[in-house]
Protein backbone atom coordinates (compact mmCIF):
# COMPACT_ATOMS: atom_id res chain seq x y z
CA UNK A 1 0.00 0.00 0.00
CA UNK A 2 3.32 2.78 0.84
CA UNK A 3 4.09 1.83 -2.34
CA UNK A 4 1.05 2.12 -4.20
CA UNK A 5 0.16 5.78 -2.48
CA UNK A 6 4.01 7.01 -3.51
CA UNK A 7 3.36 6.04 -7.25
CA UNK A 8 -0.12 7.60 -6.79
CA UNK A 9 1.13 11.04 -5.65
CA UNK A 10 3.57 10.84 -8.35
CA UNK A 11 0.73 10.20 -10.84
CA UNK A 12 -1.40 12.99 -9.21
CA UNK A 13 1.77 15.83 -9.62
CA UNK A 14 1.91 14.58 -13.32
CA UNK A 15 -1.93 14.43 -13.21
CA UNK A 16 -1.29 18.29 -13.16
CA UNK A 17 -0.40 18.19 -16.91
CA UNK A 18 3.44 18.46 -16.11
CA UNK A 19 4.02 15.05 -17.57
CA UNK A 20 6.96 12.74 -16.94
CA UNK A 21 9.08 11.70 -20.15
CA UNK A 22 9.10 8.33 -18.50
CA UNK A 23 5.01 8.14 -18.61
CA UNK A 24 5.44 6.87 -22.15
CA UNK A 25 7.65 4.34 -21.47
CA UNK A 26 6.76 0.82 -23.40
CA UNK A 27 5.54 -1.61 -20.77
CA UNK A 28 4.86 -5.61 -21.88
CA UNK A 29 1.24 -6.52 -23.11
CA UNK A 30 0.13 -9.17 -20.98
CA UNK A 31 -3.62 -11.10 -20.60
CA UNK A 32 -5.58 -9.92 -17.22
CA UNK A 33 -8.21 -12.74 -17.15
CA UNK A 34 -10.65 -14.39 -19.72
CA UNK A 35 -10.65 -11.97 -22.32
CA UNK A 36 -9.25 -8.46 -21.04
CA UNK A 37 -5.68 -8.05 -21.95
CA UNK A 38 -3.55 -4.99 -21.04
CA UNK A 39 -1.89 -3.10 -23.94
CA UNK A 40 -1.45 0.61 -22.33
CA UNK A 41 2.02 1.83 -21.34
CA UNK A 42 4.26 1.99 -18.12
CA UNK A 43 2.04 4.85 -16.78
CA UNK A 44 -1.43 4.98 -19.24
CA UNK A 45 -3.60 2.11 -19.16
CA UNK A 46 -5.49 0.88 -21.63
CA UNK A 47 -7.41 -2.08 -22.14
CA UNK A 48 -8.28 -4.61 -24.91
CA UNK A 49 -11.44 -6.60 -24.80
CA UNK A 50 -11.71 -9.69 -27.33
CA UNK A 51 -14.67 -11.09 -28.83
CA UNK A 52 -15.62 -12.49 -31.83
CA UNK A 53 -17.09 -9.99 -33.86
CA UNK A 54 -14.40 -7.73 -33.19
CA UNK A 55 -12.69 -5.33 -30.22
CA UNK A 56 -13.32 -2.71 -27.96
CA UNK A 57 -10.59 -0.87 -26.66
CA UNK A 58 -10.36 1.35 -23.63
CA UNK A 59 -8.03 4.51 -23.61
CA UNK A 60 -6.49 5.42 -26.45
CA UNK A 61 -3.66 7.08 -24.37
CA UNK A 62 -1.72 10.12 -25.29
CA UNK A 63 -1.08 10.66 -29.08
CA UNK A 64 2.70 8.89 -29.34
CA UNK A 65 1.27 6.66 -27.52
CA UNK A 66 -0.96 4.75 -29.96
CA UNK A 67 1.61 3.40 -31.95
CA UNK A 68 2.78 2.01 -28.62
CA UNK A 69 -0.59 0.44 -28.25
CA UNK A 70 -0.77 -0.98 -31.81
CA UNK A 71 2.65 -2.99 -30.94
CA UNK A 72 0.79 -4.61 -27.62
CA UNK A 73 -2.21 -5.43 -29.43
CA UNK A 74 -0.29 -7.01 -32.45
CA UNK A 75 2.33 -8.72 -29.98
CA UNK A 76 -0.52 -10.56 -28.61
CA UNK A 77 -1.69 -11.94 -31.86
CA UNK A 78 -4.70 -9.44 -32.53
CA UNK A 79 -5.21 -6.98 -35.32
CA UNK A 80 -5.65 -3.44 -34.79
CA UNK A 81 -7.84 -3.10 -37.36
CA UNK A 82 -10.49 -5.89 -35.54
CA UNK A 83 -11.08 -2.68 -33.24
CA UNK A 84 -14.84 -1.78 -33.40
CA UNK A 85 -15.54 0.31 -30.32
CA UNK A 86 -13.06 2.84 -28.42
CA UNK A 87 -13.99 3.92 -24.92
CA UNK A 88 -12.16 6.16 -22.72
CA UNK A 89 -12.19 6.02 -19.01
CA UNK A 90 -12.04 10.43 -19.40
CA UNK A 91 -11.98 13.20 -21.25
CA UNK A 92 -8.08 14.15 -19.83
CA UNK A 93 -5.16 13.82 -23.15
CA UNK A 94 -3.52 11.26 -21.48
CA UNK A 95 -6.48 8.98 -21.76
CA UNK A 96 -8.09 10.29 -24.86
CA UNK A 97 -5.86 12.63 -27.27
CA UNK A 98 -4.78 9.46 -29.20
CA UNK A 99 -8.64 8.51 -29.73
CA UNK A 100 -8.79 10.64 -33.35
CA UNK A 101 -5.97 8.39 -34.64
CA UNK A 102 -7.31 5.55 -33.69
CA UNK A 103 -10.82 6.41 -35.07
CA UNK A 104 -8.85 7.25 -38.41
CA UNK A 105 -6.69 3.96 -38.52
CA UNK A 106 -9.54 1.18 -37.51
CA UNK A 107 -12.54 3.38 -38.18
CA UNK A 108 -13.71 2.21 -34.63
CA UNK A 109 -17.00 3.73 -33.12
CA UNK A 110 -16.00 6.21 -30.51
CA UNK A 111 -18.56 6.08 -27.63
CA UNK A 112 -18.15 8.54 -24.89
CA UNK A 113 -20.22 9.43 -21.85
CA UNK A 114 -22.18 12.66 -22.20
CA UNK A 115 -20.47 14.61 -19.46
CA UNK A 116 -17.26 14.37 -21.20
CA UNK A 117 -18.46 14.63 -24.95
CA UNK A 118 -17.80 18.36 -25.58
CA UNK A 119 -14.29 18.52 -24.12
CA UNK A 120 -13.77 15.32 -26.45
CA UNK A 121 -15.23 17.40 -29.26
CA UNK A 122 -13.46 20.51 -28.36
CA UNK A 123 -10.09 18.73 -28.28
CA UNK A 124 -9.81 19.88 -24.53
CA UNK A 125 -10.91 23.51 -24.95
CA UNK A 126 -14.59 23.05 -22.86
CA UNK A 127 -12.66 21.65 -19.52
CA UNK A 128 -13.75 23.35 -16.53
CA UNK A 129 -9.70 22.72 -15.43
CA UNK A 130 -7.20 22.92 -18.11
CA UNK A 131 -8.68 24.95 -21.11
CA UNK A 132 -6.29 27.09 -21.09
CA UNK A 133 -3.58 24.60 -20.51
CA UNK A 134 -1.79 24.20 -24.26
CA UNK A 135 0.27 20.89 -22.99
CA UNK A 136 -3.56 19.39 -22.39
CA UNK A 137 -5.31 20.17 -25.50
CA UNK A 138 -5.45 17.40 -28.02
CA UNK A 139 -7.09 16.83 -31.42
CA UNK A 140 -10.66 16.76 -31.26
CA UNK A 141 -12.71 13.52 -32.14
CA UNK A 142 -16.12 13.56 -33.39
CA UNK A 143 -17.99 11.16 -30.97
CA UNK A 144 -20.24 8.40 -32.50
CA UNK A 145 -22.68 7.25 -29.72
CA UNK A 146 -23.26 9.40 -26.72
CA UNK A 147 -23.74 7.58 -23.19
CA UNK A 148 -25.43 8.01 -20.51
CA UNK A 149 -24.96 6.79 -16.63
CA UNK A 150 -25.70 2.69 -16.84
CA UNK A 151 -25.62 2.47 -20.39
CA UNK A 152 -24.62 -0.69 -21.97
CA UNK A 153 -21.99 -1.39 -24.64
CA UNK A 154 -22.47 -4.48 -26.25
CA UNK A 155 -20.15 -6.70 -28.67
CA UNK A 156 -19.99 -10.49 -30.08
CA UNK A 157 -21.56 -11.88 -26.56
CA UNK A 158 -19.66 -9.17 -23.90
CA UNK A 159 -21.57 -6.20 -22.75
CA UNK A 160 -19.60 -3.35 -20.61
CA UNK A 161 -21.20 -1.01 -18.59
CA UNK A 162 -20.61 2.65 -17.85
CA UNK A 163 -21.08 3.94 -14.65
CA UNK A 164 -21.16 7.62 -14.07
CA UNK A 165 -18.51 8.76 -11.56
CA UNK A 166 -18.31 12.52 -11.87
CA UNK A 167 -15.95 14.81 -10.12
CA UNK A 168 -12.16 14.27 -11.94
CA UNK A 169 -14.62 15.01 -15.07
CA UNK A 170 -17.76 15.83 -15.37
CA UNK A 171 -18.07 12.28 -17.59
CA UNK A 172 -15.64 10.49 -15.86
CA UNK A 173 -16.79 6.68 -16.19
CA UNK A 174 -16.03 3.17 -14.56
CA UNK A 175 -16.62 0.42 -16.63
CA UNK A 176 -17.69 -2.64 -15.40
CA UNK A 177 -18.37 -6.12 -16.53
CA UNK A 178 -18.84 -9.96 -16.03
CA UNK A 179 -15.57 -12.23 -17.01
CA UNK A 180 -15.76 -16.24 -17.53
CA UNK A 181 -12.14 -17.81 -16.69
CA UNK A 182 -11.51 -21.30 -15.38
CA UNK A 183 -15.25 -22.44 -15.09
CA UNK A 184 -15.50 -18.56 -12.90
CA UNK A 185 -17.33 -15.58 -13.06
CA UNK A 186 -15.92 -12.59 -11.93
CA UNK A 187 -17.31 -8.75 -11.58
CA UNK A 188 -14.83 -6.65 -13.35
CA UNK A 189 -14.18 -3.07 -12.68
CA UNK A 190 -12.14 -0.23 -14.44
CA UNK A 191 -11.86 2.73 -12.39
CA UNK A 192 -12.46 5.65 -14.68
CA UNK A 193 -10.71 7.79 -11.44
CA UNK A 194 -11.71 9.27 -8.23
CA UNK A 195 -8.45 11.71 -7.73
CA UNK A 196 -8.77 15.33 -6.95
CA UNK A 197 -5.78 17.16 -9.23
CA UNK A 198 -3.67 20.23 -7.78
CA UNK A 199 -5.82 23.09 -8.48
CA UNK A 200 -8.85 21.59 -8.65
CA UNK A 201 -11.23 24.08 -6.71
CA UNK A 202 -14.44 21.92 -4.44
CA UNK A 203 -15.56 24.88 -3.29
CA UNK A 204 -17.05 27.69 -4.78
CA UNK A 205 -15.60 26.83 -8.33
CA UNK A 206 -17.90 28.91 -10.83
CA UNK A 207 -16.99 26.40 -13.79
CA UNK A 208 -18.27 23.13 -12.17
CA UNK A 209 -20.63 24.16 -9.24
CA UNK A 210 -21.44 20.63 -8.32
CA UNK A 211 -17.94 19.33 -8.10
CA UNK A 212 -17.99 18.10 -4.58
CA UNK A 213 -21.71 16.73 -4.90
CA UNK A 214 -20.18 15.19 -7.91
CA UNK A 215 -17.67 13.32 -6.29
CA UNK A 216 -19.62 12.61 -3.49
CA UNK A 217 -21.50 10.56 -6.19
CA UNK A 218 -18.37 8.89 -7.35
CA UNK A 219 -17.72 7.52 -4.37
CA UNK A 220 -21.24 5.74 -3.51
CA UNK A 221 -20.65 4.56 -7.01
CA UNK A 222 -17.62 2.73 -6.14
CA UNK A 223 -18.63 1.69 -2.92
CA UNK A 224 -21.67 0.03 -4.42
CA UNK A 225 -20.17 -2.42 -7.56
CA UNK A 226 -19.02 -5.48 -6.70
CA UNK A 227 -15.30 -6.32 -7.76
CA UNK A 228 -13.13 -9.38 -7.72
CA UNK A 229 -11.00 -8.00 -11.11
CA UNK A 230 -9.79 -4.57 -9.84
CA UNK A 231 -8.28 -2.08 -12.76
CA UNK A 232 -8.11 1.15 -13.20
CA UNK A 233 -7.03 4.40 -15.74
CA UNK A 234 -3.31 4.32 -14.37
CA UNK A 235 -1.88 0.61 -13.41
CA UNK A 236 -0.96 2.41 -10.34
CA UNK A 237 -4.04 2.84 -8.93
CA UNK A 238 -3.77 -1.26 -8.95
CA UNK A 239 -0.52 -1.83 -8.24
CA UNK A 240 -0.30 -2.97 -11.68
CA UNK A 241 3.34 -3.32 -11.76
CA UNK A 242 3.77 -5.72 -8.40
CA UNK A 243 1.26 -7.79 -9.98
CA UNK A 244 2.34 -8.61 -13.55
CA UNK A 245 5.78 -9.39 -11.93
CA UNK A 246 3.80 -12.09 -9.69
CA UNK A 247 1.46 -13.45 -12.38
CA UNK A 248 3.89 -16.51 -13.31
CA UNK A 249 4.84 -17.63 -9.86
CA UNK A 250 1.31 -16.75 -8.12
CA UNK A 251 -1.20 -19.77 -6.96
CA UNK A 252 -4.02 -17.50 -8.04
CA UNK A 253 -4.24 -14.54 -10.29
CA UNK A 254 -2.90 -11.70 -8.41
CA UNK A 255 -5.68 -9.51 -10.38
CA UNK A 256 -8.17 -10.98 -8.47
CA UNK A 257 -8.19 -8.46 -5.70
CA UNK A 258 -11.17 -7.66 -3.84
CA UNK A 259 -9.41 -6.05 -0.55
CA UNK A 260 -7.08 -3.64 -2.66
CA UNK A 261 -10.51 -2.47 -4.11
CA UNK A 262 -11.68 -1.54 -1.19
CA UNK A 263 -8.42 -0.33 0.22
CA UNK A 264 -8.41 2.15 -2.76
CA UNK A 265 -11.87 3.50 -2.70
CA UNK A 266 -11.27 4.22 0.77
CA UNK A 267 -8.11 5.85 0.74
CA UNK A 268 -9.33 7.78 -2.41
CA UNK A 269 -12.31 8.91 -0.47
CA UNK A 270 -10.52 10.17 2.64
CA UNK A 271 -8.08 12.45 0.65
CA UNK A 272 -11.06 13.66 -0.80
CA UNK A 273 -12.86 14.52 2.18
CA UNK A 274 -9.25 16.27 3.74
CA UNK A 275 -9.01 18.20 0.41
CA UNK A 276 -12.45 19.46 0.62
CA UNK A 277 -12.12 19.99 4.38
CA UNK A 278 -8.86 22.21 4.00
CA UNK A 279 -10.60 24.29 1.05
CA UNK A 280 -13.96 24.94 2.98
CA UNK A 281 -12.11 26.33 6.12
CA UNK A 282 -9.30 27.92 3.89
CA UNK A 283 -12.99 29.39 2.85
CA UNK A 284 -13.96 30.73 5.91
CA UNK A 285 -10.76 31.91 7.31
Amino acid sequence: MILRLAVLALTLLCGSFGWAASALQPFPAHHVIGNIYYVGTREYASFLITTPEGNILINSGPKDAVPLIRKSIESLGFKFSDTKILLISHAHWDHCAGSASIKQLTHAKYMVMAGDVDVVQSGGKTDFQYSHDASALFAPTPVDRILHDRDEVRLGGVTLVAHLTPGHTKGCTTWTMKVTDGGKTYDVVIVGSPNVNPGYRLVDNSKYPQIAQDYEQTFRVLKSLPCDIFLGAHGAYYDMEAKVAKLNNAAANPFIDPAGYKAYVNEREQAFRTELKRQQAKGRS
